[in-house]
């Protein structure tokens, strides 16, 4: 016999016969398979999974994209906020001429800074007897006052004795290594020392620390010292000229079409190197990284698709009957098919939008969720000495997200396909002859 609890889903069953696609009387019907009953409580766990498995895998993808977007958003404001997006170096002769030099190609207009800079290695030792490897950037006081990565940033001390050619500022991390505070006295050694008979001596000098600043980026805070341009000159024996100059411009994809009229500007031979050729490695490992763990998560969305599968196949088996007496009553199969399509494709949206809420939670809360973590496990999480900053970025792209929404709500709608396809095939003959 049919099951009796088939009569309030058939009651109305002749109107299918005429309804309209995805119909109330169709939705009504997809509604009370979806709903559990006692003897059907295993299916309501599969489809219970499948939701589950859905809502996290979007909700990982999210999370996971969204920080490496954050990763990378971060890494390139701090690394572009501190280096240029363009570097321009000598070819024929050095930069003695590097005020006017700088001047000129500021006037280009979408540059918006040229900063003249002496670079050099240096070991740099504090009071506590301990030496480390630093970077000495010698840059005109000014020119770092329009940095404000850097003269924003500024933790202890001031930048008057920087100001005044007095004093260095050195990276928060460099200082507490070191054991140094603003007002201390960091000596520093260079291998490019001065030439005697007996050969080069080590340039030992020692000079106040007029401020620490703190960038955000381990590796910067870490090793890179500023000194005054002309002591920075006089330091590394280079009196009259710099190594190069730096150019900030407005808008960092914009490098191929300045490159021309900064060579004219320029009035002589120069070579321009930009920031993606700098660190073309580095962004290209990021970016392959990104797709990689994007393609690993989407088999989570992945599997709880095929959970829906296996759900419907069940369900589709437990209702033959009513789907036989639906067809009898006069519901064609392309009404049982579209049926099952919203049982499964209710599923399938439920759990991405339930997805796309928690991820978006996580995202907004991500740093909070972080320390929680830390605090609960007693251990660092995100150790800004392994990933350069200090905090776990987040950034969400709604394009990715949309995408993210894309993939699910598809993989989902194909998994319903077979199944429902399965149902509206169902001979009702045979389904009724062992009722």
């Amino acid at each position: 016999m049919a099951n009796p609890a088939a009569g309030n889903e058939t009651s109305n069953a002749g109107e299918a016969a005429t309804a309209r696609p995805f119909s109330g009387f169709e939705r009504m019907v997809a509604w009370r398979y979806l709903r559990a009953r006692r003897k059907e409580a295993f299916i309501s766990v599969i489809a219970g999974f499948s939701f589950i498995g859905i809502m996290l895998g979007v909700a990982t993808l999210i999370i996971v994209m969204a920080v490496m977007n954050g990763f990378r958003t971060e890494l390139v404001s701090r690394i572009l906020g501190i280096n240029g997006h363009m570097i321009v170096q000598a070819v024929d002769q050095p930069l003695s001429d590097y005020a006017a030099l700088a001047d000129r190609i500021a006037g280009v207009e979408g540059v918006a800074m040229a900063l003249p800079l002496v670079e050099g290695q240096t070991l740099a030792s504090g009071r506590e007897g301990a030496g480390t490897g630093a970077l000495v950037r010698g840059i005109r006081p000014d020119d770092l006052t329009k940095l404000a990565t850097v003269s924003g940033n500024i933790r202890q001390g001031d930048m008057v004795g920087f100001a005044a050619g007095q004093g260095v500022l050195v990276g928060s991390r460099m200082a507490a290594q070191l054991g140094l505070s603003a007002g201390d006295i960091i000596t520093l050694v260079s291998p490019e020392g001065d030439i005697t008979p007996l050969g080069v001596n080590p340039r030992v000098k020692s000079y106040p620390v007029s401020g620490i600043f703190e960038i955000g980026m381990s590796e910067y805070d870490a090793s890179i010292i500023y000194m005054p341009l002309e002591e920075s000159q006089l330091y590394f024996n280079a009196e009259g000229i710099v190594q190069s100059i730096e150019l900030f411009i407005n808008n960092p994809d914009d490098v191929d079409r300045l490159r021309p009229l900064i060579e004219q500007a320029a009035g002589r031979q120069i070579f321009i190197t930009d920031w993606r050729q700098r660190n073309q490695t580095f962004f290209s490992a990021l970016q392959v990284e990104r797709n990689v763990m994007f393609m690993i998560l989407t088999l989570i969305v992945l599997v709880a698709a095929l959970n829906i599968i296996s759900g419907l196949i069940m369900l589709v088996k437990d209702k033959s009957s009513d789907i036989a007496i639906l067809r009898t009553m006069g519901a064609s199969s392309n009404a049982v098919m579209r049926i099952f399509f919203m049982t499964g494709a209710a599923i399938g949206t439920a759990g991405t939008f339930a997805g796309v809420l928690l991820g978006v939670i996580v995202c907004l809360n991500i740093e909070s969720i972080r320390q929680f973590f830390s605090w609960i496990s007693g251990t660092v999480m995100f150790d800004p000495e392994l990933y350069f900053l200090s905090q776990l970025p987040a950034d969400m792209n709604v394009s990715e997200t949309l995408s993210v929404v894309i993939m699910a709500l598809s993989l989902s709608f194909l998994a319903t396909i077979f199944p429902a396809w399965r149902a509206s095939k169902l001979d009702p003959v045979q389904a009724l002859r062992y009722e």
